[in-house]
């Protein structure tokens, strides 16, 4: 397509976005950027990579031509089909949309490695380790015996150290991977100055962990102090006013982490992201079409780069693969807040269960309350019932063995003279020797006895005992006669004597 022939309704949609993502890295006028997109199939990445890495001779165009400008050989057409299909096949060039697995790194210091030779290797070295004690331990027997010599000997060894440490300065004490990007974050700053970057405080693993869990971008930056580009890159490039408010833009989801080749952490991700050249920067991103726990690389940025095009790169990076992380991301969410609605289900199963058990413990516990109180109002009605005929059968029992009334009214009888609580006198004769418990008798069997419906036959009931509900008082004066003690009726009343029979209430501790 010629540049002044050019016209948008010509191309697809997808020649459209790919065209409009090209130009917004590259910043080429589209007229001339669509040449390059035909030669690269409307490949955006090939394009971009052609534009930034220089574009080399397409074999697939230069073997196309040659086959056109040769004579046609002697065979059918057919045949010279075939052959063009081959060779068109054979030529057509590698895949370059395919990712580089960003693998994740976590260092081991060198005073924690610790070798542990085979067992049989062990034996084998066996002897030599004892010639070796033995021999330790004759120089130990001499430098007891001649003091002189160990001072003599660490003198020795001191100086030879001491020379190998002047003949290499550069030699670096290895840290944990805190501690080492403490230490580069505190270099940087001395060399460079302060500044407005945000380095991720703590070592690769863990920056590669929050980057793949948040699922952001993690950008990777690796100096090498000894590098001629180093200080243009850092103070023309990395620290740019616009590289910085790119990359410390929150919207951007950027995780910065740099690090000094010096160090044994940053050396081992270099060979790890392929970093061929210093200044290396690149962009590791969770890629879930590929797996749903895999972190690739997804832009390399070697040597020394312009601000323009270093932030070009990385937002080209970054806006080719937002739609899938978005998508990823949103997902998460979703199964977040699946998750989120099952366990607000599942606590408020839990609520509602811990409630029904709570109204059925109370339900329950007024059903036992309620039993209890039926059985206690049965148990205390049978009881009276119980009480009552008892009771009864005593009268019949006490009625049939009250003595009979004597005859006369000479020594030994007593007149009484009772007051029955319905208001009947009742005027009998007991004998002086009785007891005040045949009165006491009378009185409560008196309808019985004045009836005629005493029993000769009747029993005491078993295991009952008798409880009076009066008293017998004299009116002037008053005077109670209990039925308890050893006085007889003559005793207590005399000759004769009026009694009145009184209830005795509940709250009366008097019998």
């Amino acid at each position: 397509m010629a540049d002044g022939d050019f016209d948008p309704s010509l191309l697809s949609e997808n020649q459209r976005e790919a065209l409009g993502t090209y130009t917004a890295v590259t910043n080429q006028e589209p007229s001339t950027a669509i040449s390059l997109l035909e030669r690269s199939q409307w490949n955006v990445q090939i394009a971009i990579a052609k534009f930034f890495d220089g574009e080399a001779p397409d074999p697939v165009e230069e073997a196309r031509s040659a086959i056109a400008s040769s004579p046609a050989p002697p065979t059918g057409s057919s045949h010279q089909e075939t052959l063009m299909n081959g060779f068109s096949r054979s030529l057509r060039p590698p895949d370059r949309t395919r990712l580089d697995a960003a693998p994740r790194i976590v260092p081991q210091s060198e005073h924690q490695a610790v070798y542990r030779p085979p067992f049989i290797l062990a034996l084998v070295l066996m002897p030599f380790n004892l010639v070796y004690q033995l021999i330790s331990y004759t120089f130990g027997l001499f430098g007891n015996l001649f003091p002189f010599l160990p001072r003599l000997l660490s003198g020795l060894a001191g100086s030879r150290a001491q020379s190998r440490r002047q003949r290499d300065p550069s030699e670096r004490r290895p840290l944990n991977a805190r501690d080492t990007a403490a230490r580069f974050i505190r270099e940087f700053e001395e060399v460079y100055g302060r500044h407005e970057l945000s380095f991720f405080p703590d070592g690769y693993a863990q920056a590669y962990d929050l980057a793949k869990k948040d699922l952001k971008f993690l950008l990777v930056v690796l100096l090498s102090p000894e590098h001629d580009d180093t200080l243009t890159f850092v103070r023309g490039t990395l620290l740019s006013p616009e590289v910085v408010n790119y990359i410390n833009d929150p919207q951007n989801k950027i995780i910065l982490w740099a690090g000094s080749v010096q160090d044994s952490e940053a050396y081992q991700i270099s060979n790890a992201l392929n970093c061929s050249k210093f200044p290396f920067a690149a962009v590791v991103a969770h890629t879930p079409q590929d797996s749903s726990t895999s972190m690739s690389t997804i832009a390399r940025i070697s040597g020394l780069t312009p601000p323009a095009t270093f932030v070009a790169r990385i937002r080209s990076a970054i806006s080719q693969h937002s739609t899938t992380l978005d998508r990823a991301r949103a997902s998460r969410n979703e199964q977040q807040a699946t998750r989120n609605l099952r366990e607000e289900q599942n606590s408020a199963y839990e609520r509602s269960l811990a409630q029904d058990r709570e109204r059925a413990r109370q339900r329950r516990e007024e059903e036992e309350a309620r039993s209890r109180k039926e059985k206690e109002t049965k148990a205390k009605a049978q009881a009276a019932e119980r009480a009552i005929r008892d009771m009864e059968q005593w009268r019949q029992w006490r009625a049939q063995s009250i003595p009979a009334e004597p005859s006369g009214s000479g020594e030994g009888v007593t007149r009484v003279s009772i007051r029955m609580t319905s208001g009947e006198r009742v005027v009998r004769k007991f004998s002086a020797e009785s007891g005040m418990e045949d009165l006491y008798a009378f009185v409560e069997c008196y309808d019985i006895l004045s009836g005629g419906l005493a029993s000769s036959s009747t029993s005491a009931p078993p295991g009952y005992q008798h409880k009076y509900g009066f008293r017998l008082v004299s009116p002037l004066p008053r005077v109670v006669h209990e039925f308890a003690g050893d006085k007889t009726i003559g005793e207590r009343i005399g000759r004769s004597g009026n009694l009145l029979v009184e209830f005795i209430d509940d709250d009366d501790n008097d019998t």
